[in-house]
């Protein structure tokens, strides 16, 4: 255990700590080295900052607040333009520490959510949508028979990919991605959901249908649907979103023969307000059980 220093020399070297004086300073000054000014340092000043270890990061700490605020405002996208706004800055480095020092201002990459194109045009229409429904009640709703069409893919999924590994790792078969040629193929599917639960999914052969084809699934799968529940068009209002096929004047003219009440302003670009795509947004990931189910429904 080092020897206390006498009491003079202790109180000299709080003086000066308290005057924030350099412990190098205090050290040359009252006779000892540094070190033991910085044990006295930490043992009187329970709060003192200290000193980190290894080498000084070349990038100022007041640049890294501006870098921040680059990122934030879209302005720097990538760690590319991050790289090169720093060498402009006089801070050339390697793609990793340009990583490095986003992770020491909290920013972190994440995979890019996707969702349609809203126009200025898209984002009216959907707030005149949102208003004019607004006072709504659970009972309105419960009248709505949402309907979408969706591809299920056969063979993998059209979703993001990764795998694990350490970095000494040579690649194995568990990392592999195993393509087929033209995807695979999959099922388009049209179908609908009611308060009172699933319609029937009818298949869409070729991937396309048109109008024709289109009012033979509602006089079919639709129809089959309200009568299993039930349901008529004096109590219920079919909703589908705007695809030429749905809008034409043939389907249009059918729908109103049928008796049928539809919502006709549904506001383009808003799958998010159909209840529907959020329900077959999370089944389709688990490709195999849901093609079970696939399999059932065109079959029965």
């Amino acid at each position: 255990m080092p020897k206390k220093l006498p009491s003079d020399i202790q109180n000299s070297i709080k003086v000066l700590l308290e005057s924030s004086v350099d412990p190098a300073v205090i050290g040359k000054r009252v006779g000892v080295h540094r070190n033991t000014v910085n044990r006295y340092a930490n043992k009187w000043i329970h709060d003192r900052i200290r000193k980190r270890g290894g080498r000084p990061s070349i990038v100022a700490e007041s640049t890294r607040p501006y870098i921040k605020r680059q990122v934030l405002t879209g302005c720097l996208k990538t760690v590319k333009d991050v790289q090169m706004k720093l060498e402009e800055l006089g801070h050339p480095m390697s793609y990793q520490s340009a990583i490095n020092v986003l992770h020491s201002v909290e920013i972190y990459a994440e995979i890019k959510k996707k969702k349609p194109l809203l126009t200025e045009k898209h984002k009216k229409a959907r707030l005149v949508w949102a208003k004019k429904h607004q006072y709504w009640t659970v009972h309105d709703w419960r009248r709505v028979i949402f309907s979408d069409e969706t591809k299920i893919n056969i063979w993998g999924s059209d979703g993001c990919k990764y795998y694990w590994k350490r970095k000494c790792d040579h690649l194995q078969p568990q990392h592999i991605d195993v393509t087929v040629k033209h995807g695979g193929g999959g099922l388009m599917l049209g179908s609908c959901i009611t308060s009172e639960g699933p319609g029937y999914a009818c298949q869409i052969y070729d991937g396309t249908m048109n109008s024709e084809e289109y009012q033979e699934i509602l006089g079919t799968s639709l129809k089959d649907t309200m009568e299993y529940y039930g349901l008529n068009w004096e109590t219920s209002v079919f909703q589908h979103d705007n695809d030429p096929k749905h809008r034409s004047k043939s389907t249009t003219q059918w729908m109103k023969d049928s008796g049928m009440i539809y919502i006709d302003d549904w506001p383009s670009q808003s799958p998010d307000l159909n209840p529907i795509e959020h329900t077959v947004g999370q089944n389709t990931s688990q490709t195999s059980a849901l093609f079970e189910v696939v399999v059932f429904w065109i079959t029965q």
